[in-house]
């Protein structure tokens, strides 16, 4: 998935990184995941 179509209207819809700031977080069956520092939420 492209980075523009985490986007509607101007307005982001993927939750960023706590950590990183400018990392969007992947949205898995039981977590939320940020690639790049490893951040992870548990559903």
């Amino acid at each position: 998935m492209a980075r523009n179509e985490y986007y509607e209207d101007g307005k982001l819809v993927k939750e960023n990184c706590p950590r990183c700031g400018d990392t969007v977080l992947a949205d898995h069956d039981d977590r939320k995941h940020c690639g790049k520092c490893g951040y992870t939420e548990w559903k």
